[in-house]
């Protein structure tokens, strides 16, 4: 998945849908940026779909094995309770919420 996908995703207020690990799922983005490894990452909140954990809500996904579906599935209600600005995960931000 492309970096500006996601900050598009961001920029519109849409939640998107995309592939991961196998899995189909609806995310609302809330950050993308860099990590320590300097893996290029997206925080998401997780609405709807599959995961291997099984659990809905906060995740960082890498950007690499994202697929991208579709976006303006429907509205993101970003931001979503307990998020913060300035990710501590991420050493660089590209766009945030």
């Amino acid at each position: 998945m492309k970096r500006e996908d996601a900050c598009q995703a961001i920029y519109d207020n849409k939640s998107i849908e995309i592939e991961y690990d196998g899995f189909r799922r609806v995310v609302e983005v809330h950050a993308v940026g860099v990590n320590t490894r300097e893996n290029e990452v997206m925080r998401v909140y997780q609405v709807s779909g599959d995961s291997s954990s099984g659990t809905l809500g906060w995740k960082i996904l890498k950007l690499d094995k994202a697929l991208f579906l579709n976006s303006g599935i429907e509205k993101s209600c970003a931001p979503r309770p307990k998020y913060k600005r300035d990710d501590k995960a991420m050493t660089r931000i590209f766009c945030q919420v």
